[in-house]
């Protein structure tokens, strides 16, 4: 801590990022400040008002690293790129495995327009993203009611269109297209057609309202009746898809609208995109708080992410609180009364509606996991509710490599953190009751050095044996009796007590039974799992062992740096020499 404290006084009073490494030297947390030095200052001179989470960050800290930056707006680009490299365990990461649609005009000689969820930049013109199918599909039905755009894959280059590879299609004798394909179009203006989609494309409609409305005069003051009327149609069309979609005025555009709500652990961001009065794209998302951070920062980090998902470079940014930081050249407005302040209720109440929803769904999941342990806890005639449950198994075959696990369930839900795997150190040969007897005995002779809180069931994998030798490590340890064990048989899916000579049997179609077995087959899992991997790597060790002058220490070191003995294999002799030695590494290679 001393030297920690030393580091601290030499931090820079800039603008930058500073990070947080463990005593594994692994990165646990990236953070960003107007002062680098005042910001990290903090994190060791409060100790009252801190949260946890934090307090357990501090706790971890053995390392500190800086980078300067211009402005706290480099600050928190250079903090997201930090973030997403690294994912370290304390920052919120914004995560999302959707895969938003596209509409894309094609890099061809008669363009095509189509979807996609690919975003191949060499390929075409991209606009998007969409944040729903839907919505994506109706522009498209837009564009092909308004102009004539082909929907074929031929290759419409002029030397196979002089030479009539091509006959015209269904498509062009029922006007949706005009044939390009024979000639019949020329490619200059299937590029203006093209030029008035982009504008469909890009949100700028009233361009496309004006020319349709400009088409229509003159064809009517030429008296082209029916011409007048074709794009009259078109503007029927126009005006129907952009009454549909219209939200305050068609005077707001290229307008971001950011609104955050949040509870003690979530908080909820909507982001909306707005075209001429528009919504063009909309998405809302939930994020966990990972050290109680505050609303302005967790805005912030949003703002940055969901812009640079979106490719957007909008210049105005209505939010309902203040944004730490932006760009210069982008606006922050706050707006508090007019067309503007309606958009910001309704991204907030897009915001309040997921946050509704998530909570609904939380408190659901609470009470029927309470349901199943109030189930459980009948069926088991348990003193208290098995809030707690630790279930043990052992794994190894014909003796070799014995093994076991131990997975550990809260409120009926794995708790993998608490999850433990154990080498077996004082059996030899295959015996499953001194080897429970071990790992039980390991397992809680910590836990009471440690002070720790005991679980309010034991489970073990098994029958009256393995349930005596857990037991036997209890009474060692004088905590026998202070917490219920039973033992699970798999044949009959008998529940043993101790010093009980009949099994207990509980329904089949009983909710405590269906977590029991899943407690179980959860250990069970683990600890094969386990297995395998000691197995893999005791294989790949004598592989190694087998060469002349390489012994055990050597072989785990290798195995250890290079994973594999094909990678060892391949890897250049100067490598492998760092490793095992000149000597040894030419054996290797030879």
């Amino acid at each position: 801590m001393d030297q920690i404290k030393e580091t601290v006084s030499r931090l820079p009073e800039s603008p930058g990022v500073y990070r947080f490494y463990n005593t594994e030297d692994e990165l646990i947390y990236v953070g960003k400040a107007k002062s680098i030095k005042k910001r990290v200052s903090s994190y060791f001179s409060k100790s009252t008002g801190v949260n946890r989470k934090t307090l357990k960050l501090v706790s971890e800290i053995r390392r500190i690293d800086y980078t300067v930056a211009n402005t706290e707006f480099d600050a928190l680009l250079l903090e997201n790129n930090f973030i997403k490299q690294n994912q370290p365990k304390y920052n919120i990461l914004l995560k999302d495995d959707k895969t938003f649609p596209y509409i894309c005009i094609l890099k061809e000689r008669f363009p095509r327009i189509i979807y996609t969820r690919k975003y191949i930049s060499e390929q075409g013109e991209y606009f998007g993203p969409y944040s729903s199918v839907v919505a994506m599909k109706n522009v498209l039905d837009l564009i092909r009611k308004l102009y004539t755009i082909r929907t074929c894959s031929l290759l419409l280059s002029e030397q196979n269109v002089e030479q009539k590879k091509f006959k015209v299609c269904l498509e062009y004798h029922i006007g949706n297209c005009k044939g390009p394909c024979e000639g019949q179009q020329s490619e200059q203006l299937y590029h203006d057609e093209i030029d008035q989609a982009r504008n469909i494309l890009k949100g700028n409609l009233s361009i496309v309202y004006q020319y349709f409305t400009d088409q229509m005069k003159r064809a009517a003051a030429n008296m082209e009746f029916e011409r007048a009327q074709f794009f009259k149609e078109k503007l029927d069309t126009l005006e129907r898809f952009q009454i549909k979609s219209l939200v305050v005025n068609r005077d707001l555009t290229d307008i971001d609208v950011f609104t955050i709500t949040s509870i003690e652990a979530y908080a909820y961001v909507n982001y909306m995109q707005i075209k001429e009065g528009s919504i063009v794209f909309s998405k809302t998302i939930e994020l966990k708080k990972k050290l109680d951070e505050p609303d302005d920062e967790l805005l912030s980090i949003a703002a940055v992410e969901l812009r640079e998902q979106t490719r957007s470079s909008n210049q105005t940014i209505l939010s309902n609180i203040p944004i730490i930081v932006l760009e210069e050249s982008v606006e922050n407005v706050i707006p508090k009364i007019g067309d503007k302040k309606k958009l910001i209720a309704l991204s907030l109440k897009n915001a309040l509606e997921l946050k509704k929803e998530r909570e609904i769904l939380r408190e659901g999941k609470k009470s029927k996991q309470k349901e199943v342990l109030i189930t459980l806890q009948n069926d088991m005639k348990l003193p208290a509710l098995p809030t707690v449950i630790e279930c043990f198994d052992n794994s190894n075959i014909q003796g070799t490599i014995p093994v076991a696990s131990m997975v550990r369930f809260v409120e009926a839900k794995p708790d993998k953190k608490g999850y433990r795997h154990f080498n077996i150190k004082t059996v030899e040969g295959p015996n499953d009751f001194a080897s429970m007897k071990e790992i039980v005995g390991r397992r809680y002779k910590r836990i009471l050095e440690e002070g720790e809180k005991l679980p309010d069931l034991i489970l073990v994998d098994g029958g009256k044996g393995q349930l005596s030798s857990a037991c036997e490590a209890l009474k060692e340890l004088g905590i026998y009796g202070q917490v219920p064990i039973a033992g699970i048989a798999k044949k009959l899916e008998e529940i043993y007590y101790p010093e009980d000579p009949l099994p207990l049997h509980i329904s089949k179609k009983s909710q405590g039974l269906l977590l029991l077995q899943y407690i179980r087959d959860e250990a069970h899992r683990f600890a094969i799992t386990f297995h395998r991997q000691k197995r893999s790597k005791k294989q790949l060790t004598s592989e190694l062992e087998g060469l002349e002058g390489i012994g055990k220490k050597t072989a785990e070191k290798l195995l250890l740096h290079f994973k594999s003995v094909k990678k060892i294999k391949e890897a250049p002799i100067e490598e492998i020499a760092k490793i095992a030695g000149q000597k040894k590494a030419e054996m290797i290679k030879g």
